[in-house]
């Protein structure tokens, strides 16, 4: 609504069914009355009003895919949450006091697209809000652009003054005093009104010292808002510290705060001292001569005694060394000098009453991306690069200013992919600075170091040790890896060497990438902990609890990546454990590809046999690694078969009995297989509703549908008991395909529908595309192409994000189908060999896509006319369909290849 009309960044074309949403997201949540949207919509209302909106909702309904408009007998109703809805949570931010984020939300002129009979009041409803925003946190910008528009309007006037006030620009902000002055006196006849009349006052009283705060040679970037935050805390506050890693960019946010105060300021820098008095004394501009009465006064008194009737801000710079002296000199100057305000920079907090924190943090992708390209043009002009790649680059630099700004000095003699590149190796390739800056600012290694040299020992040590995580830890992680008390620990957030993200602390890259040269070898000790936790959230992963403990092990993710890699090299046993204990974690997360990397590596140290005692972990890396192996992947198959049946009780994780099945496919005519393969399910719940899921995938198999359908539901209904999402979401799943080939369509999308909501539940991203794909197929059946269309193109989305190539095959072939069925016979053939070339060799699922596809062949080779090439597709599918025992399929294939035998 905050510009052009957009749903989910996509515009609605149909000028009418954009101006009926708008209508209905202005009133979002409340009922519409009829007339009320006939009158928005239509200067002169058609005959047939009432008929005309209801074809209208219809067509919005299946335009915008998800939207939820309930009708009601008075109108109609959408039902959005308000934080979806651009101009409720721009409202929401306004009274929250972020003005600035609301003001981010506006894409241009409020409903720009909208052309219809309420447009013209709901902009002004709009405009009001834009302009709130804008005097409540908008740039000068914003306020000009805003004032050029309404320039009557005394309250943006006002705030685009002050703006102008805080930039520096007191002769332009009173230019614009002059300006209003007059064109109120000429249009309205009024003098300012005193809100107005005291901005002018503020401005002209601005005519106090700053006293030694540093100009600055290049724009201020990425940190607007941290701006407009510390100068309304520094208003409201005595003592705000800033505090961060070194090369965050605390000193020169601080000046730039410092540069926009209006009155008094004294800049002191401490990082060249150890007396904290005396740099305070000659920052406030104060001499021996003459402040001495009879006895002799401490520096700290004369400081006093000279503060205690100024009104002064005290910008206090690297107080991170003289910490402790810091806080008892400052603390003693703001209890008893009360005009006295303190901004200070520090990479821990001062410790005093009423001190206020303000974290100076990585700069976001976009603020970091502007730093970079202003400071290479800067060093290079006209320099270009993929937005992309900066963006990678200043990520991998934790969006630290100082990294950002040396890399960018390094465009002049290095391409940015070099750059990129070199990265590994940051503190050698960013080793030139500022022949001005300290020495402590010239290198990131001399940044780095800086904060390391005023660590005590034990802090270095928890440092070092700490860089054993990957992606950070948690408090339990932390101590019993590191041997770590928590107190250190804590200290070490407070020096900004960690950071508290939740409930997990992270190092940034380039203070890990130095703390790891002073690091003791944890890894051992660190996989063995890891594996602790993966068996025992295990068990876990099968009940109800299920998304707590795959939140956890998700939390974990990069560390438990980093173990299996570390034992693999050093210890295949540990190796072995880690991948068998993370299975169901991968599989109920979707991770298969990843898995199966995995454990082909484990395979691989391990060579053809299991170490001793490792026979079901083993086993289990067969399992897992089977579909990407190179050479004899049935031999991997045959070797995981025997394996398991040397077993005589069920194995240490249940998921094994399962993908044994998966593996091996249907046993052909015979059940001594299955029951070979069911003896090793427990007797726990979760394995009998394993049993019948499996037993209702048989029968579909064997073309017992009805035997099938009541299988899979109990299955369903046991998984549910048991809480496992996944193992329901592949039994409803199944249901819906049985729905779909039963031809209800409605049933298969309460089926599909109520799968995709358990995957999604548990995050798995490449089956809940797979479900999504399924829904697509059930709209095709229910008639709604449109529908189905877009739920092809999301599911390719998520599909790509999950590099699931089977799942993108089958996202295509859908397209292939819903062109078809329009008879864009051209486009339909295209799809089929899109989804033919992204089905890997060996997969999970590829050659029952691959039979998919021959049929899909074969169906437009049909419909085009050409019966022989159709006959060669259904073949090929008849092929693929006896060799997987899939009697369903196998039965619609012979049916089309009878129908082509009659043609």
């Amino acid at each position: 609504m905050l510009g052009p009309v957009l749903v989910d960044g996509v515009e609605v074309a149909a000028p009418r069914q954009r101006a009926l949403l708008a209508m209905l997201v202005m009133d979002a949540g409340r009922i519409v009355g009829h007339d009320q949207l006939i009158g928005g919509l239509y200067p002169e209302p058609p005959a047939g009003a009432a008929n005309a909106l209801q074809s209208q909702v219809s067509r919005l309904r299946r335009t915008v895919a998800g939207l939820v408009l309930e009708h009601h007998p008075a109108g109609y109703r959408l039902v959005a949450d308000p934080a979806d809805v651009d101009h409720l949570r721009c409202a929401e931010l306004l009274r929250a006091g972020r003005a600035a984020d609301a003001l981010a939300l506006w894409r241009g002129p409020a409903l720009a697209d909208v052309d219809a009979p309420f447009a013209q009041a709901a902009r002004h409803t709009l405009t009001e809000l834009l302009i709130e925003c804008a005097v409540a946190g908008g740039t000068t910008r914003h306020l000009t652009e805003l004032l050029a528009g309404h320039p009557l309007r005394e309250d943006l006037r006002a705030a685009l003054m002050r703006s102008l006030h805080r930039d520096g620009r007191q002769g332009e902000a009173l230019e614009v005093f002059a300006r209003g002055r007059a064109l109120l006196a000429g249009e309205l006849g009024v003098d300012p009104s005193p809100a107005l009349a005291a901005a002018h006052l503020e401005v002209l009283a601005a005519q106090a010292p700053h006293r030694g705060v540093p100009a600055q040679l290049t724009s201020f970037v990425g940190r607007d808002e941290d701006l407009r935050r510390v100068s309304t805390w520094l208003r409201d506050n005595r003592l705000v510290t800033l505090i961060g890693p070194g090369g965050t960019g605390k000193t020169r946010l601080a000046v730039e705060v410092a540069h926009r105060e209006p009155g008094e300021v004294a800049f002191v820098d401490l990082s060249a001292t150890s007396d904290v008095a005396r740099a305070l004394l000659d920052g406030v501009g104060v001499r021996e001569a003459g402040l001495a009465p009879a006895g002799p006064l401490s520096a700290e008194d004369r400081l006093r005694a000279a503060l205690a009737a100024r009104e002064v801000v005290l910008v206090v710079d690297n107080c991170e060394h003289v910490v402790d002296e810091a806080a008892r000199v400052l603390g003693a100057v703001l209890s008893t000098c009360p005009g006295v305000r303190v901004l200070a920079t520090s990479r821990e907090p001062l410790g005093i009453t009423g001190e206020t924190l303000s974290p100076v943090t990585a700069l976001d992708d976009e603020a970091a991306t502007r730093l970079f390209l202003d400071r290479a043009r800067a060093v290079k002009p006209g320099f270009h690069a993929e937005r992309d790649l900066v963006a990678e680059v200043c990520r991998r630099l934790d969006g630290i200013a100082l990294a950002i700004e040396l890399a960018a000095a390094r465009v002049r003699a290095l391409p940015l992919a070099e750059i990129a590149a070199r990265l590994d190796d940051r503190f050698r390739l960013l080793s030139k600075g500022s022949r001005t800056a300290a020495p402590r600012h010239r290198t990131l290694h001399a940044v780095v170091e800086w904060s390391w040299d005023l660590l005590t020992g034990p802090e270095r040590d928890l440092a070092a040790r700490f860089t054993v995580f990957s992606g950070g830890a948690g408090l339990d992680a932390v101590t019993a890896v590191c041997e770590s008390d928590v107190d250190t620990l804590v200290s070490l957030v407070d020096k900004s060497l960690l950071e508290l993200a939740g409930d997990r602390y992270r190092m940034l890259d380039t203070i890990r990438a130095f703390c790891a040269t002073h690091a003791p070898d944890l890894r051992e000790r660190h996989a063995r902990w890891f594996l602790a936790r993966a068996q025992e959230a295990e068990p876990h992963l099968r009940a109800h609890d299920q998304i707590d403990w795959l939140a956890r092990l998700s939390a974990e993710h990069d560390n438990l990546v980093a173990a299996v890699t570390w034992a693999t090299g050093h210890d295949v046993g540990l190796a072995l454990e880690l991948v068998a204990a993370l299975a169901t974690y991968h599989w109920c997360r979707g991770l298969r590809t990843e898995a199966a990397r995995q454990a082909d590596a484990v395979l691989h140290a391990c060579g053809e046999t299991p170490p001793p005692g490792h026979e079901q972990e083993y086993t289990l890396c067969l399992l897992l690694a089977w579909p990407i192996a190179t050479g004899d992947q049935s031999a991997r198959i045959r070797q995981a078969d025997a394996l398991l049946t040397a077993l005589d009780a069920p194995p240490r994780y249940p998921i094994m009995t399962m993908m044994w099945g998966m593996a091996l496919g249907a046993p052909e005519n015979d059940s001594t297989v299955w029951h070979r393969r069911t003896r090793l399910l427990g007797d726990d719940a979760w394995s009998a509703a394993l049993v019948l899921v499996g037993d209702g995938l048989m029968a579909r198999f064997a073309g017992e549908t009805a035997v099938a359908r009541d299988l899979l539901l109990r299955g369903a209904a046991a998984f549910t008991r048991v809480g496992d999402r996944w193992g329901a979401a592949l039994a409803f799943n199944q249901l819906g395909e049985i729905a779909l080939t039963d031809g209800d369509a409605a049933n298969a999308l309460i089926h599909i529908e109520r799968a995709r909501g358990l995957l999604t539940e548990l995050g798995a991203s490449e089956d809940t595309a797979e479900a999504v794909n399924g829904r697509a197929q059930a709209k095709i059946a229910a008639g709604d192409l449109d529908g189905a269309r877009a739920d092809f193109v999301l599911a390719l989305s998520l599909a790509e994000r999950a590099g699931a190539l089977v799942v993108r095959a089958g996202a295509h072939l859908g397209l292939a189908t819903l062109a078809r069925v329009t008879g864009d016979h051209a486009t339909a053939r295209a799809e089929c060999d899109r989804a033919w070339e992204l089905c890997p060799v060996g997969w999970y699922g590829p050659d029952e896509m691959r039979c998919h596809i021959a049929v899909q062949r074969g169906l437009v080779a049909r419909d085009r006319g050409d019966l022989d090439e159709a006959r060669q597709h259904f073949e090929d599918a008849l092929r693929r369909a006896l060799g997987q025992r899939n009697r369903v399929t196998e039965t619609a294939v012979r049916a089309e290849l009878a129908a082509l035998a009659v043609t």
